[in-house]
């Protein structure tokens, strides 16, 4: 709109000089030949009511004195020429002194004889303003030409200038009130149409593929910002049946996983139990004197298998079971305290900054978070560096943090994102569920788990939960 009313303002500035420009052309054309009748039709009077003979030679006699009266009446200057060029006669007092102008130009005289009126104009522009001089030829009672009468016309545009600067600064006052106006409207009716696109814009960029979305719903929207919203709304059932496609997926192949792990951890004790029996059943015999200690070794065996797949069968339970929040109000450092008296490693430190940090907690699960971590610490300890293992309860902006910090052999980088996957362990025994159940319990309660890690000089697990 701004720029429409601008292009308008200079288009039709652009066409009003022009129009001004061929008007004050006409005007002064039209002038002139008025000028040019009124003097011809006095000139030709006074021929009419002469005494002399009408030719060429009596032409400064005959207008010796009614050439002046003339120009006095008709206000106007003019000279007379015989038919070769040359000045006779003119009204000016001081042109006989001008010798520049008592012969005519060949040009002018070839001009004049072969124009089809018999008559010639010439512009000439000056300083002072632009100039015509019209040629036309003085004829006796039978047409015949005796003479040139050559009158000079000065173009004065001063008036027609004035007018132009005048209404040039009413258009260009009337234009910037309509350019304010068109400002102020291309401002409202954009703020009107983005609205509906800054409440599209807002959503599209709350859209989130694990959530919920809302729909767009907009009062009276223009045509295309309904399509737009039609779009979107569409989008939005899209991707929430996707999310649910994606969702079921995504626990099916969990599931796959997770039923291939505990396939995989059931028949690794399944294997030394099915050759421990086949072997006993070889090689039993009821007479052997040592048949006792082979019973009891070969029972021995078969427990420890037993065992082992009772604590696989434990573990995933564990990891399947999200834990009750029981929001116990306990003393966190003496709870870690509890937690670390199971381990009899000597390299284990502790420390607190408070005796006392009182939080909201499920007393069992904080002690699994914290032998959990404890663990992998352990764990993560090659045999030929000297262990040690700094657990550390701080609080901090209301939240308590517990920290676990190793000098074993890191994380490398690319395990860093599979830390926290339910089956992912860098061990050559168990399950890799320790930490994805540490990570369970601890979002239960609004907590959060975080790492830094150095490869080959340790790893820190830090633990945040709110107090209350």
């Amino acid at each position: 709109m701004t720029l429409l009313v601008i292009l308008a303002s200079v288009l039709i500035a652009g066409i009003t000089i022009y129009q001004y420009r061929e008007q004050s052309k006409d005007y002064h054309r039209d002038k002139l030949t008025r000028k040019e009748a009124q003097l011809k039709t006095s000139v030709d009077y006074v021929l009419q009511r002469t005494t002399y003979p009408v030719d060429t030679e009596n032409l400064p006699l005959i207008f010796k004195d009614e050439i002046y009266r003339i120009a006095d009446v008709q206000n106007i200057d003019f000279n007379i020429y015989d038919l070769d060029g040359t000045l006779l006669k003119s009204s000016h007092v001081t042109f006989d002194e001008d010798t520049e102008n008592k012969c005519l130009e060949a040009e002018i005289l070839n001009n004049l004889a072969f124009s089809s009126d018999k008559r010639y104009v010439e512009k000439q522009v000056t300083t002072g303003g632009d100039r015509q001089y019209s040629y036309v030829y003085i004829t006796d009672a039978v047409f015949k030409p005796i003479g040139i009468l050559n009158l000079r016309y000065i173009e004065d545009d001063s008036f027609n200038d004035k007018e132009l600067s005048e209404f040039l600064k009413r258009l260009g006052a009337a234009y910037l009130v309509m350019l304010l106006i068109a400002v102020a409207l291309a401002y409202l009716i954009s703020k009107y149409i983005t609205r509906s696109l800054k409440s599209i814009s807002e959503k599209m960029d709350q859209v989130r593929l694990h959530k919920r979305n809302e729909k767009i719903i907009l009062k009276d929207p223009s045509g295309e910002i309904n399509n737009l919203v039609s779009a979107y709304n569409t989008m939005v059932d899209e991707l929430e049946e996707s999310a649910v496609k994606l969702a079921r997926s995504e626990r099916e192949q969990a599931w796959r996983e997770m039923a291939k792990q505990v396939a995989h951890e059931i028949k690794n004790p399944l294997t030394p139990m099915r050759l421990s029996v086949q072997s006993f059943q070889r090689k039993f015999d009821p007479e052997d004197p040592s048949v006792h200690q082979k019973v009891e070794e070969y029972s021995e065996t078969l427990i420890q298998q037993i065992d082992t797949m009772s604590s696989i069968a434990s573990a995933f339970s564990n990891f399947a079971k999200m834990p009750a929040q029981q929001n116990e109000t306990l003393n966190v450092v003496n709870i870690t305290r509890l937690a670390l008296d199971i381990f009899n490693e000597g390299y284990i430190y502790f420390s607190s900054t408070n005796d006392e940090i009182i939080a909201k907690f499920d007393r069992t699960q904080l002690i699994r978070v914290i032998t959990n971590l404890v663990k992998n610490a352990i764990q993560a300890i090659p045999e030929d560096t000297v262990p040690k293992i700094m657990v550390s309860v701080t609080e901090l902006n209301g939240n308590v943090e517990i920290s676990v910090a190793d000098n074993g052999v890191g994380i490398s980088d690319e395990n860093k994102d599979k830390v926290f996957e339910p089956k992912f362990t860098t061990k050559t025994s168990g399950m890799g569920l320790g930490l994805g159940m540490v990570k369970n319990i601890v979002e239960t309660y609004q907590g959060s788990i975080t790492f830094t890690s150095q490869k080959g000089k340790g790893t820190i697990f830090r633990v945040s939960f709110p107090k209350e």
